[in-house]
């Protein structure tokens, strides 16, 4: 049976998260206070060397966004960084366990992040439903500022940082880190055009990195221990772990962090503890609600960002959401096109059309209603011309799982 490797969730049970003097105990802040004694390139190179691919579902290269941001406007008098902890995928709750239970650890990482890329301002940008995680972060960066490991010539080095929480008004598209800078702003979370993106122009027009809670919290081991160790974990296209989050119709619903090329049936018929009262397995819906679909034939391919992109499938966040025998495809291709709907900022004509227009569709198919001859190409079709004219992701997200229905599912509509 596959177990977990642990990083992200490396100190879970193992200590008080609200116990700084716990978290040095263990070994904390010790990476940041030998890396501010390092050259800041040197941080990034470790970073460049892990491979280590971004956490919040996009994949992006996070040692290249730190490169970029590092190299941008080297005269500029402000940098940020910024932790994107606006958790608002369905069936993704990765980023709550690893604030609730080591706020410290994803503080560190974004300390050392920060000192990488040459910024002085930090925020974390929570999703305000998130009572327990903003109290622990809060708590954790009122610590670490008593303990001079925020502010001032941090371990008498030349680095000086501040960090805050902003929090987030329950917009999923706030979740895309333009939308989020522009919330931080203080102004309506619409997406922006990009480029530029935001390592070039970023908060208040300043270069800024925007980085995942996993991703940060992956940091103080992968310069602590090296890339040379990190990149033995995992696959050599997806090396490390990743923390999945299961639920839906499995026996033992819950979070697990694995080296990435852990099967599905692993995660799902090992880890999860198997189907839920022996149903038989339909569907499960990967990188929630702007994932794909896949079938049982996906079981035994390893987790990986190209690998399921051969399958037509996404990692997406790390969400896997498992449907049985008893569940309807068209039912949740419903939940999900209302939820993309609902979502919708309304900003641009394709999303704020196109989203009414998909939902529309899916109802009248799912009522008998439909005047068309093939319900599932027609909304394709739409969310093609979506994902080409869209602004942001959002609008960029329904051809996902609905290609994904075409290549399992086309039965099922």
């Amino acid at each position: 049976m596959v177990k977990e490797t642990r990083i992200s969730l490396k100190n879970l049970g193992k200590i008080n998260p609200e116990s700084i003097e716990d978290y040095i105990d263990a070994g904390g802040y010790k990476v940041l206070e030998n890396s501010v004694s390092r050259h800041h390139v040197e941080i990034i190179d470790e970073m460049l060397n892990s491979s280590l691919r971004g956490r919040g579902g996009a994949g992006f290269s996070a040692g290249l966004k730190e490169k970029f941001t590092s190299e941008s406007c080297l005269r500029c008098e402000q940098k940020y960084l910024i932790c994107n902890a606006d958790e608002g995928e369905p069936g993704t709750f990765k980023d709550r366990i690893i604030m609730e239970s080591d706020p410290h650890l994803l503080l560190e990482g974004m300390l050392i992040a920060a000192y990488g890329i040459g910024a002085s301002k930090a925020y974390v940008y929570i999703r305000g439903e998130y009572y327990k995680s903003i109290e622990m972060v809060q708590k954790a960066i009122d610590s670490a500022r008593q303990k001079g490991f925020i502010g001032k010539n941090i371990f008498g080095s030349v680095f000086s940082v501040d960090v805050e929480i902003r929090l987030g008004a329950g917009s999923y598209l706030c979740g895309e880190e333009l939308t989020l800078l522009e919330s931080l702003e203080g102004k309506r979370g619409y997406p922006r055009i990009k480029p530029p993106f935001p390592a070039e122009k970023g908060l208040f027009g300043y270069p800024t990195l925007v980085n995942n809670v996993e991703t940060l919290a992956t940091i103080p081991t992968i310069v602590g221990k090296g890339s040379e160790w990190y990149t033995k974990l995992g696959t050599k296209e997806s090396p490390g772990t990743k923390i999945f989050t299961i639920s839906g119709d499995v026996a033992k619903p819950g979070f697990f962090e694995v080296e990435l090329g852990t099967t599905l049936r692993d995660l799902i018929f090992g880890l999860a503890g198997g189907m839920k009262g022996d149903k038989k397995l339909k569907a499960i819906l990967l990188g929630g609600a702007a994932g794909t679909f896949v079938d049982e034939s996906v079981l035994d391919t390893p987790t990986g960002f190209d690998s399921l992109k051969e399958k037509g499938a996404t990692l997406g966040s790390g969400a896997i959401i498992v449907l049985g025998e008893d569940k309807s495809i068209p039912d949740v291709t419903r939940s999900i096109l209302e939820f993309f709907k609902h979502e919708s900022c309304g900003k641009c004509v394709p999303c704020r059309v196109g989203t009414d227009r998909l939902a529309r569709m899916i109802n009248e198919i799912n009522d008998g209603n439909y005047k068309g001859e093939s319900g599932l190409d027609d909304m394709i079709y739409e969310a093609e011309y979506m994902a080409k004219t869209s602004l942001c992701p959002l609008g960029q997200s329904p051809i996902l799982p609905l290609q994904s229905l075409k290549r399992y599912f086309n039965d099922q509509f």
